[in-house]
């Protein structure tokens, strides 16, 4: 139920998102350019991000057919969109982008939805996670964007939702990292600041932050950013 509220209210309040032509159209010209790219996880720290931002940078999140921000979910559904996303500009100063959360959980492997059985495969294993989010940092590389790569973060052993095993964070962002360090991304750890504090940071049993665990989660956004201008 917190989960399901959580993403509700987080998709609500960014309902009254412009339409990508418009958002182009009120873009101002002599101020950088810069996506936010990720799952719920970064959705919770969105518009906290966009706040602190304003003024200093045309934000951009990728948005669906209604004006509202996209959760990008995992590598699987970024290598179909990926493209599209980076039309919303001409040109990109900054991308900060995340995925793995999404690849790491358990699905049906006959009807794709979420799983809470072992059993059943991962929505992308680290071999074709590592395959797909190659592929994504190349299509970044090409924009000559300063990308910055945040870490997937941890969760508590027992979850409501989907199948997502305890130990698997480490090992998603073990293979991102060496991705990231062949192709000179920047990384904003993420996984690293929050570790210590999930049970302060995290509702039970929840891969989402509290709104104030987001908050840290958006310091930390907005100051790599800034330091990558």
């Amino acid at each position: 139920m917190i989960r399901r509220e959580f993403i509700k209210k987080t998709i609500l309040g960014a309902g009254a998102v412009m339409a990508p032509k418009l958002l182009l159209a009120r873009s101002i010209q002599n101020l950088p350019n810069i996506m936010l790219m990720g799952d719920s996880i970064s959705l919770g720290y969105t518009n906290y991000v966009k706040e602190k931002l304003n003024g200093k940078v045309n934000f951009f999140r990728p948005l669906n057919s209604k004006g509202g921000y996209v959760n990008c979910a995992g590598t699987t559904n970024g290598i179909k969109h990926i493209d599209n996303w980076l039309t919303l500009a001409a040109k990109w100063d900054v991308i900060h982008f995340n995925f793995g959360l999404h690849d790491l959980k358990h699905v049906d492997p006959v009807t794709g939805k979420n799983s809470k059985k072992q059993e059943d495969p991962q929505q992308a294993d680290l071999k074709s996670y590592k395959k797909n989010l190659t592929e994504i940092v190349k299509k970044l590389k090409a924009t000559n964007a300063k990308l910055i790569f945040a870490t997937t973060t941890s969760y508590p052993d027992k979850l409501g939702g989907p199948l997502r095993r305890a130990d698997q964070p480490e090992k998603y962002n073990k293979v991102a990292l060496k991705i990231m360090k062949k192709y000179k991304v920047e990384i904003n750890d993420l996984n690293a600041l929050t570790l210590p504090r999930l049970a302060e940071l995290q509702p039970p049993n929840n891969v989402h932050f509290t709104k104030e665990g987001s908050e840290v989660l958006g310091k930390q956004v907005v100051e790599k950013i800034l330091s990558a201008l």
